[in-house]
């Protein structure tokens, strides 16, 4: 039945599409996954910024290139402008349909925008491959981590494969999922752009052969705005799904971590399991915990569970106050 037939307006429609969009999109997250490579769009975002980053970034350090940063944030600046109108025009269109095929065709857009069960399935074949052996486990954590992993133990492949979990919990979930709710499709299509071209552009020096100090500075820094919110609110939901922690401590252990945003989830992490985590040479979390165990790794998968069954409704509400506030 049409919403409008009964009088509701068209502005209730579109929240309510959004937000059963939402949880079908989770839905389709647990029951097949990542689409193949060919019809993802992070794929194809990823292959526009790689071919772009080929001719931004130079082959040997240059010092303060800035023609370098301002051509690379214009590019970043226009790519991340097609992504939007790309994935408003997808949630126009979307919108025109009847509100229940409008919602299934707005879930299958956003379910890309966002993985969660190819995370946690990721980590835990980190833990399985250590059980079998070390090589087989830095191998493993090397799909994961951009680090080099070939010097560690199996404590350190254990505790990266956590902070994995901890740090693609926001990036891979929760802000998606967070821009999706204010924004709609095209603030997850968004977020996700920024944190792909993070990833793969965000290097403080060279990578891949390249020098990305300052082609990869703005890609960075948008990053780390877009992502600044999402960040302390996944660390909250830790925090909750852990029955609680010392907010004043968890902000310290935060602060530890060279970037502004991917201690928190990893300090709470950290904290709700009761472990220490490290990056050696860098940082250690909560210094006074046990060593990570097997165990562990299974019961952060959970946390993690729990924070996603935690967002979900309360994102499907916001969205839906978000419409009907825009509309008003």
């Amino acid at each position: 039945m049409n919403l409008q037939a009964v009088g509701l307006p068209v502005s209730l429609e579109a929240a309510l599409s959004g937000a059963l969009a939402l949880l079908l999109a989770v839905w389709l997250d647990r029951l097949v996954g990542e689409p193949p490579e060919r019809a993802h769009p992070v794929v194809w975002m990823g292959q526009a910024l790689r071919w772009w980053g080929e001719r931004l970034a130079p082959l040997s350090p240059k010092a303060q290139d800035w023609t370098c940063f301002w051509a690379a944030a214009l590019v970043w600046c226009a790519l991340a402008a097609v992504v939007f109108v790309i994935f408003w025009g997808a949630q126009w269109a979307a919108l025109q349909l009847h509100w229940l095929l409008a919602a299934a065709l707005l879930a299958l857009l956003l379910k890309p925008l966002f993985a969660w069960r190819m995370l946690c399935d990721e980590v835990l074949a980190v833990e399985a491959a250590l059980a079998r052996s070390l090589p087989e486990g830095r191998a493993r954590l090397a799909r994961l981590v951009s680090r080099d992993v070939a010097q560690l133990d199996a404590l350190q492949v254990r505790e990266s494969a956590i902070e994995s979990l901890a740090e693609n919990l926001n990036d891979s979930v929760v802000a998606p999922l967070f821009w999706f709710a204010l924004l709609g499709l095209p603030g997850a299509a968004l977020y996700r752009f920024a944190n792909t071209a993070d990833a793969m552009w965000g290097y403080p020096g060279m990578r891949g052969g390249r020098y990305w100090q300052w082609a990869g500075k703005w890609a960075a820094r948008a990053d780390d705005v877009l992502s600044w919110l999402p960040a302390r609110l996944t660390a909250l939901l830790l925090a909750l799904a852990a029955r609680g922690l010392p907010l004043h401590e968890l902000a310290r252990q935060a602060r530890k971590t060279p970037s502004p945003n991917s201690g928190w989830p990893m300090a709470a992490m950290a904290m709700a399991l009761g472990v220490r985590l490290a990056k050696p040479g860098v940082y250690v979390l909560n210094r006074k915990g046990r060593n990570a165990g097997p165990l562990d790794t299974r019961r952060a998968e959970k946390l993690v569970s729990m924070v996603v069954m935690a967002l979900v409704p309360l994102a499907a509400v916001v969205h839906v106050l978000v419409v009907l506030v825009a509309a008003a």
